[in-house]
């Protein structure tokens, strides 16, 4: 008799209710990908200064009530995925999205840190959100001194991927006015 292994997978209620009931503590950096618990390593100085950097350079555009602003805070993108970018450009809402965590059509723009999982956020997470409707998301590659555009999501994954060097510049889709240099992003 042969007997198979099954993985239990999570769904985002059932993840919520895991934090809530204390199973995770606030201190911890999980994440929800395709069912499956993933825990998020410690944010080293280059990792946070990775994300200070594009947070202060999309400030101004919050300040005009343009977009809402995600540091390290999860979206909800459908039964199986919470995953928590770097920074998330949201739509604006004055509520500030007190009922619910953005799904992934109030998300303009997501940015993910790589310092050390650039093959998870590239392989991984890029195809889930370009699957679930992200229309641009970044990752900007510490190690590889670059930041990657990706845009035209498609349910398998997104047709546009650009990689940008030092010296280069980049406008999100949603804000082309915005010129944001690469320099800017990596320090």
């Amino acid at each position: 008799m042969r007997i198979e292994a099954t993985k239990k997978l999570f769904t985002v209620d059932e993840f919520s209710l895991m934090g809530q009931t204390g199973i995770f503590t606030e201190d911890d950096r999980v994440e929800l990908v395709e069912g499956e618990i993933i825990e998020l390593g410690m944010i080293g100085e280059r990792h946070a200064a990775a994300v200070d950097r594009p947070a202060r350079l999309f400030m101004p555009l919050a300040l005009e009530n343009r977009t809402n602003i995600r540091v390290r805070n999860p979206m909800v993108l459908d039964k199986y995925n919470a995953p928590l970018p770097g920074i998330t450009l949201l739509a604006p809402r004055a509520d500030f999205y007190v009922t619910h965590h953005p799904a992934g059509d109030e998300v303009l723009l997501a940015v993910e840190v790589a310092d050390t999982t650039l093959r998870y956020d590239r392989n991984v997470k890029m195809p889930i959100y370009a699957k679930l409707g992200i229309r641009e998301s970044w990752i900007e590659d510490i190690a590889g001194d670059v930041i990657l555009v990706f845009r035209d999501p498609a349910p398998d994954g997104y047709k546009t991927c650009l990689t940008l060097h030092r010296g280069d510049s980049v406008s999100p889709l949603v804000f082309p006015g915005l010129v944001v240099h690469v320099d800017q992003l990596l320090g």
